[in-house]
């Protein structure tokens, strides 16, 4: 019984990392230093290729799943498809799977933001994590002064689950980072009444 494109969700289409075919795209997400500083705890502001580089070998060889999101080339041509960013799936290590949770990590780059792709990678990664992997739960963190994120993932379905106080140094003061989690149950409920 065929089933739908795993590779593709209604407007999004993925694939997997390639070197060299996306030096220049990692090294485009690792120059938007307020992504960078939105979705990574490392004190690095000025930080170059080899960052970039080492960020590119996690999402290729160190993930459960790695994916660069990409819009589709249009349709009749023979256009190539643009990445816009990239998500994965944190692997936690042979000795940690029978728990079977993960941890999704997500960057879009800002021309691409606001437009819902975020949102609509999340729910593939999501979808993948628990019907194709098999996983019990997954987490998503955001800092606290990255409200937006918060509420976005709260919009998906994620139920807050913590807050780590004052995890965080950033700009003068220190930041909570905010845990939140859905297990698959929540999420074939969700399904449910799509």
């Amino acid at each position: 019984m065929p089933t739908e494109d795993p590779a593709r969700s209604a407007r999004l289409v993925y694939r997997a990392a390639e070197s060299p075919e996306d030096d220049e795209f990692f090294r485009a997400i690792n120059n938007d230093r307020i992504g960078y500083m939105n979705s990574n705890a490392s004190n690095a502001l000025l930080s170059g290729n080899t960052r970039a580089k080492d960020y590119q070998s996690y999402v290729m060889n160190k993930v459960l799943l790695g994916a660069v999101v990409c819009l589709p080339g249009s349709p009749g041509t023979t256009a190539a498809p643009t990445p816009i960013g990239a998500v994965h799936l944190n692997s936690h290590g042979q000795n940690l799977n029978h728990h079977r949770h993960t941890e999704i990590g997500i960057d879009i780059l800002p021309e691409y933001q606001g437009k819902g792709y975020g949102s609509e990678a999340i729910r593939w990664v999501l979808d993948w994590a628990f019907r194709r992997a098999n996983m019990h739960k997954v987490v998503i963190r955001a800092f606290e002064w990255n409200d937006g994120a918060v509420r976005l993932y709260e919009k998906i379905g994620f139920k807050r689950e913590g807050r780590l106080r004052e995890q965080l140094w950033h700009d003068g003061r220190y930041w909570d980072e905010v845990v939140l989690g859905m297990l698959s149950r929540e999420w074939e409920e969700i399904g449910a009444k799509q």
